[in-house]
């Protein structure tokens, strides 16, 4: 599917209380395509005053929100998800032009949401309290409840889908939500606003709030937001986790990554070839699930050939999009650099890749394999996030698993085998969140969540599946007693 350029430019604002509203004095930043690097928008830099009143709007929200019965909840969020799939076309369009994405990947992300707003539908049809006699006429009840203001910070890589990992669980079960979304990818997050309204949902109850960094501090320090979520970089991850559980809040933020792909001799070469370049230049890497990192274990220079030759014939603008910006094409071109002059072998380089006519003026990079690098590298350690994959050689498994346990990431890591019992010792061994077998992207389908480990995520849980409930929610208890039993005991 072939991106249109837009023939005017979208000019983003906050929405608060259930109306747009541009700001007063607000600065405001221009916005460009990575296909073109063309004006498409611009963006405002919310203020304090601007964030108060966003919060202050959601927390009036909020109270009614919270007492409406989850299936009057859910009748609203039904209209979102049709609402969703009749404008997945044009989200995916959107998704595309400001972050760089394919359309098919844009509207792939669209429809990833898609199944975690259904998952979110499901809960109002689930239990998930309970009730006991624990002692002679003594109960204890257990209920789950909404937290009250709670907000999302989302990156550039997923204007959509990631929103939709939050904002769908976090409705459902009651709360009011605020999205930040990238200053660099806005207007998406923008057209999934104007069809919350369009569903219905009460004025407040969801809110997006533009802005930077001092947007997220301001955010993440206010008084009346009970919980945070965060996708982003390690760094930035940990900061903002670190600021949110200093103030007393509940936060769980998703890191980086550095995910291995294991490959051993007796791997599939159809499954290991498709895997292994649809996972390192799948949205031009700019994933925290894309692999970054082969492990070659012993004898498999055929796969490899054969990996470096399917992704040489990777064509820009076709099957693989731009780089968000011009910042993090320059820091590519130096890691890649840096990996040459380091003793790594080029076996292709995506700087000398063709940019699509069409779309001149855009940040290109074609995929980049740096094959026989040492493990102690910055192109074997470093995330690059990029369409950039080093190589390092190992002659046992057992040296793959040490190399992949010594990864201070751990979101994601894969095995390419034939052999059920070298699957089954990776699955059980690896210290990744995440693990394929023969899956070079192995994103967990709802139910099942999402998360990793180590400086990959910091808090507890996931953030989709019974994790988002979880983290959405807390939990009340309740003990009963109405009246007194002759035959009571002391736990009576």
């Amino acid at each position: 599917m072939q991106l249109t350029l837009p023939t005017t430019a979208f000019e983003c604002q906050n929405l608060i209380g259930g109306t747009w509203q541009t700001g007063i004095d607000l600065e405001r930043r221009d916005l460009h395509s990575p296909y073109t690097g063309q004006r498409i928008g611009s963006v405002p830099m919310s203020n304090a005053a601007e964030i108060d009143r966003v919060v202050k709007a959601a927390a009036a929200a909020a109270i009614t929100w919270r007492t409406t019965p989850a299936k009057e909840r859910a009748q609203l969020l039904f209209k979102f998800r049709e609402l969703l799939l009749a404008n997945a076309d044009e989200l995916g369009q959107s998704a595309a032009l400001e972050s760089g994405k394919t359309v098919a990947e844009g509207k792939a992300g669209v429809l990833k949401g898609v199944e975690v707003l259904e998952y979110a539908l499901s809960l109002q049809n689930l239990d998930d309290g309970a009730q006991l006699e624990v002692s002679r006429g003594v109960t204890c009840e257990v209920k789950r409840e909404p937290l009250g203001v709670v907000a999302g910070i989302a990156p550039f890589n997923f204007p959509a889908m990631v929103p939709m990992w939050m904002i769908p669980i976090a409705l459902a079960v009651g709360n009011a939500f605020i999205l930040k979304p990238s200053e660099k990818v806005p207007i998406t997050a923008c057209k999934l606003g104007q069809l919350i309204l369009d569903a219905g949902l009460p004025p407040g109850v969801f809110s997006i709030i533009h802005g930077g960094r001092d947007t997220v501090d301001v955010l993440v320090d206010h008084p009346s937001v009970a919980a945070l979520g965060f996708v982003g970089s390690s760094a930035a991850a940990r900061s903002v986790y670190s600021r949110a559980a200093l103030a007393g809040k509940r936060a769980l933020c998703l890191g980086g990554a550095k995910n291995h792909l294991i490959v051993v001799p007796d791997a599939d070469p159809t499954l290991t070839i498709q895997g292994v370049v649809d996972s390192f230049t799948g949205c031009a890497g700019q994933r925290c699930m894309a692999a970054s990192l082969l492990v070659a274990v012993g004898e498999v220079d055929g796969l490899i050939d054969a990996i470096v030759e399917r992704a040489r014939g990777i064509v820009l603008g076709r099957d693989m999009g731009a780089i968000i910006d011009k910042a993090s094409l320059d820091r590519l071109h130096r890691a890649i650099e840096r990996g040459v002059a380091d003793g790594a072998k080029l076996r292709l380089d995506g700087r000398q890749a063709k940019a699509p006519e069409q779309y001149g003026g855009g940040t290109w990079l074609g995929p980049t394999i740096l094959d026989h690098a040492a493990p102690e590298w910055a192109c074997a350690k470093d995330e690059l996030f990029g369409p950039v994959i080093t190589i390092v050689r190992v002659k046992t498994l057992e040296e793959a698993l040490s190399l992949e346990a010594a990864n201070p990431y751990g979101n994601a890591t894969s095995i390419f085998t034939t052999r059920g019992g070298v699957a089954r010792m990776v699955a059980d061994r690896a210290t990744s969140g995440m693990i394929g077998i023969n899956i070079g992207v192995p994103v967990p389908r709802e139910p099942f969540s999402f998360g990793g480990t180590k400086t990959s995520r910091f808090g507890a849980g996931d953030l989709t599946g019974a994790g988002g409930v979880e983290h959405w929610t807390q939990l009340k208890k309740i003990t009963a007693k109405w009246a007194q039993h002759s035959d009571a005991t002391w736990m009576s």
